[in-house]
């Protein structure tokens, strides 16, 4: 049972409302939340291409929520190393029509995975219920604003892509997502609406972001929900030596460690996967969230 005193000491599993656009809220804590990632993109370097057109992505999005994904995170630029940016009207040509069309057709909730305030703005006013900002707060200045007037949650991502950084990785999170909840909070965003994510990958080696695994827990103490991102990245394959699109087993594997560690969210590609195994990592911490009535 959730206690106010343990939500106060910090224990990441304890229950706790994120507020988001449109009066909606996620109970986020006692259980793992998946957030279905849903790329329209031609460049994305695990699935690129592959939801060209509005009613192809709409229907690998309602495949991802009957596997259990309670989030689709819809992205209209890819964000792999090297990639090409896209204009703001071009990315909004990809993602406006997605959210419409999915919000028309499901109640699941809908994230934008945008840098740039005014997709992000469109996107919410298009159905989304979450901006996810891979850069922060701190690539476009509007955008706090544009997650404060529209009363949508947020996602700051840290990222370590052009600009100095830390040594050592984890006083990098510190230095940098300390700032985005600075951000967060002069504009007026409650505490209650921002979850962060340390961003694996994101101008990471293959060592930073297994320290990042290993200490995972030290990241809590910035008194936020966590978001993880591993899903099919590089350095799983570097570990495994699969290709992109063999990395699932692997990107299970780290989903697991990293919700044990307290992770609130986790973002895949693969959602079955993940729904079953993230199900047998809470039902061993928690054996009554689930119905273990019986004999086996």
């Amino acid at each position: 049972m959730t206690t106010t005193a343990s939500i106060e000491s910090g224990d990441p599993f304890a229950e706790r409302q994120w507020r988001l656009a449109h009066g909606r809220a996620l109970v986020l804590g006692p259980r793992a939340v998946i957030m279905g990632i849903l790329n329209v993109t031609p460049d994305s370097f695990s699935d690129g291409g592959r939801h060209a057109n509005v009613d192809q992505a709409v229907e690998h999005a309602l495949k991802m929520v009957s596997e259990g994904a309670a989030i689709i995170d819809i992205g209209g630029e890819s964000t792999r190393p090297g990639a090409e940016p896209v204009n703001t009207s071009a990315e909004q040509d990809r993602v406006l029509p997605v959210i419409e069309a999915l919000s028309a057709q499901s109640d699941v909730l809908i994230s934008i995975d945008s840098r740039r305030a005014e997709t992000a703005r469109l996107a919410i006013r298009a159905g989304a219920h979450i901006i996810n900002d891979v850069e922060g707060l701190q690539h476009d200045l509007r955008m706090v604003d544009a997650v404060s007037v529209s009363g949508a949650g947020l996602v700051a991502m840290h990222t370590g892509r052009d600009r100095e950084r830390l040594a050592d990785p984890l006083a990098d999170q510190r230095f940098f997502l300390n700032k985005a909840i600075r951000l967060a909070a002069e504009a007026g965003v409650g505490k209650d609406r921002l979850v962060l994510d340390p961003g694996f990958g994101f101008a990471k080696t293959p060592v930073d972001n297994l320290a990042l695994m290993a200490r995972f827990d030290e990241l809590h103490a910035l008194g936020h929900p966590l978001l993880v991102g591993t899903s099919r990245k590089r350095f799983l394959g570097q570990i495994t030596g699969r290709a992109a699109n063999e990395r699932d087993m692997a990107t299970v594997a780290s989903s697991v460690i990293l919700r044990q560690a307290g992770a609130a969210i986790v973002r895949v590609h693969h959602v079955a996967a993940h729904a079953d195994a993230l199900d047998v990592c809470d039902a061993m911490r928690q054996p009554s969230l689930f119905d273990l009535s019986g004999e086996a």
